[in-house]
């Protein structure tokens, strides 16, 4: 038996290291040489399973060495590995790696990896990358299967690709797809997508099978075209019609601007046969009730909601808040505000949107400020809404302010923001700023062009407003009936009769609007203003549609301006057969019958005020009163408190409003 060695003494050792060089001590071990790899480590299934795991963790290094190892065997094409790739790079976010992964296999790989493929562009709304996969899918050979068509054919839908979607009509029913009731319903849901309902029916009478999905593709598609008689008789078909499908037909209502049609389902799915109401249903009914100013079925469903928990929802407060502004009762609506536990942007947007429909610029102020004090970061729906508030009461200064915290954090680049900019200083008068503005866009569309037409023409510059119209005509941009009446206007302002003229016949011959009495009121004002009160009266009496109170007003002015009491007489008599309650209307009446002396005309005017309570003429003498403000005679003054069209001295409201303000106090008003 072999004894082991004796061990050394250490002083030995110390010695023995002394004389051996230092490289030695510093030097590695011997590495072995590095063995073959293991024959069931490149089987594909040890592949799979590695990328399964690399999918789970979400890292991507091991994952790209298995891919590199799988490209280098030929294996990345094989059933068991490539669609375990596409999943990787897929739940990596990489979408890329994943569309080359798949084309590198070309015609070898089957349809599931391209499934895979097409889901996850589907999934983010690429629904040109779902095309474009598709149609490399059958360029390559690779067959489409019943789990491939739902997402190609909603793509289809979404970017009306109709011709592509046609065929892949013709591929279902030549391979015998049909018996798939997800791919009818996706069939069908494509073309009620793109408005043939026809076609739609077509294949939703043609399923040997319906599920809910496919009775609620059908309704609403009738219900979103306002084809009601059909939607609600294919409703009344339905086998346990659920809440969605009610829900379906309500939205349609709603969107058609059918809004009692609206209060009435929701009413029916609360009664004892309907289905019941979810926080959907409660969504539809709040927004049909601040669409009409129903308050009292507003408070209901409000009730409803609190006792099925749904008032602590976001979306429910953001539309209750909406409701209560919209029915003007804005307590409520602040009170919502502040009892609420989450305040998202959307919930602040609500309450200023509403201070803005109750005209409260104030308070919307105030609410604009908070939000930076509570750090809540304005979004380009807060910007608009504010500044639509500036543009509206020629609020220069806080839209200056807003216009720099726009280009402070890169929200110029909204089209919305830029027109509302350009709006916002043409209506504050400041055409240099607007003109700039006007400049820097970089698409121009119709509404930036009517809000400068509408700016030079209140600055009563109309030839800048034509050239301008002009250049949107040039430019192949089709204008509107809001964009013919901001021109209509601008010509008003500046007499230009025959250019006037000129447009309102091309509204029609040219441009295809059907003139509205807007348009016949901006003919009104423009005949009135130049003196041709006959051609006035002959607008107003040949126009299809009843005249309006302020456009006889304006004409009423111009005949007392002109001395035409013959016109006026007889329009002052359609005024006041109106029966209006707007006291400014009797005034003007009366400062024509004064300065004609017509007095028992005036005693009429009296009388009738009298018994409309409406007070606003002084009861003492106007023959015999005088204005401190106002040297010359008494009718003048009286057309000093006057809001008609045709007030020259007050369009500019700088200069007149102090004026206007004690001639009101001197008579009572």
């Amino acid at each position: 038996m072999r004894r082991p060695p004796a061990l050394l003494p250490k002083q030995h050792l110390l010695r023995i290291r002394r004389c051996l060089p230092p490289v030695w001590w510093n030097a590695t071990p011997a590495q072995e040489p590095p063995r073959p790899p293991d024959a069931a480590f490149l089987a594909p299934a040890s592949l799979s399973g590695i990328l399964y795991s690399c999918t789970a963790e979400r890292v991507r290094r091991p994952g790209e060495q298995v891919h590199a190892r799988a490209v280098t065997l030929d294996l990345g094409a094989h059933p068991s590995v490539l669609p375990r790739l596409t999943s990787f790079y897929i739940a990596l976010g990489d979408l890329l790696a994943a569309g080359a992964a798949v084309e590198q296999a070309a015609g070898k790989a089957r349809a599931f990896p391209w499934n895979l493929l097409i889901w996850a562009y589907a999934g983010r709304g690429m629904w040109d990358d779902v095309i474009l996969a598709y149609e490399k899918m059958v360029a390559y050979g690779v067959a489409a299967d019943r789990f491939t068509y739902p997402s190609v054919l909603r793509a289809c839908g979404e970017l009306r690709e109709v011709a592509i979607g046609r065929k892949i009509d013709q591929c279902i029913r030549s391979r015998r797809y049909g018996l798939d009731m997800y791919v009818w319903n996706a069939l069908a849901g494509m073309y009620a997508k793109w408005g043939e309902l026809e076609d739609a029916r077509r294949v939703f009478d043609g399923m040997a099978v319906r599920d809910v999905v496919s009775w609620n593709t059908m309704v609403s598609a009738y219900a979103s075209t306002g084809m009601w008689s059909q939607a609600f008789e294919l409703l009344q078909q339905v086998p346990g019609a659920n809440i969605v499908t009610w829900n379906a037909v309500a939205a349609g209502n709603l969107k058609a601007g059918s809004y009692d049609e609206v209060i009435r389902l929701v009413s029916q799915m609360r009664s004892y046969h309907g289905p019941g109401v979810d926080s959907v249903t409660i969504v539809i009914g709040l927004k049909a009730c601040s669409r009409n100013g129903y308050l009292r079925i507003g408070r209901e469903l409000h009730g409803v909601a609190i006792r099925l928990c749904f008032d602590s929802l976001e979306c429910e407060v953001n539309t209750l808040i909406t409701m209560y502004s919209r029915c003007r009762m804005m307590s409520s609506a602040c009170l919502l505000f502040r009892t609420c536990s989450i305040r998202s942007i959307t919930t602040w947007n609500s309450l200023l949107a509403g201070f803005a429909f109750m005209d409260q610029i104030e308070e919307a102020c105030l609410l604009f400020r908070e939000m930076f004090g509570f750090s809540v970061c304005p979004n380009g729906v807060t910007v608009l809404t504010m500044l639509s508030l500036g543009s509206r009461f020629g609020h220069l200064c806080h839209g200056r302010e807003l216009h720099c915290y726009i280009l402070k954090h890169g929200l110029d680049d909204s089209k919305l923001l830029e027109n509302s900019i350009v709006d916002m200083y043409s209506k504050c008068r400041q055409m240099a700023a607007a003109q700039r503005a006007f400049e820097l866009m970089q698409f121009r569309d119709r509404h930036a062009y009517t809000s400068l037409i509408l700016g030079y023409g209140l600055q009563r510059e109309g030839h800048v407003s034509l050239k301008l119209f002009d250049q949107m005509i040039a430019n192949s941009i089709e204008p509107d009936h809001v964009t013919m009446l901001a021109v209509l206007s601008a010509c008003s302002h500046s007499g230009l009769v025959t250019q006037g003229q000129l447009l309102f016949a091309k509204m029609v011959s040219i441009f295809g609007i059907a003139p509205r009495v807007e348009h016949f009121s901006c003919m009104v004002d423009l005949y009135s203003r130049e003196g041709l009160l006959k051609m006035a009266e002959e607008i107003i009496d040949k126009m299809p549609f009843q005249p309006t109170a302020a456009m006889l007003a304006t004409l009423i002015e111009a005949c007392r301006i002109h001395g035409n009491m013959e016109i006026g007489d007889r329009t002052a008599k359609k005024l006041l057969a109106m029966r209006t309650n707007n006291p400014g209307h009797y005034r003007l009446i009366a400062n024509m019958y004064i300065a004609a002396k017509f007095w028992p005309e005036l005693a009429k005017v009296r009388s009738l005020m009298s018994t409309m309570e409406l007070n606003m003429i002084p009861s003492h003498s106007l023959l015999e009163s005088g204005c401190d403000e106002c040297p010359d005679e008494q009718d003048d003054c009286l057309n000093h408190v006057t809001h008609g069209a045709l007030s020259d001295h007050l369009t500019d409201t700088d200069s007149s409003s102090g004026e206007e303000a004690k001639c009101n106090e001197a008579f009572g008003g």
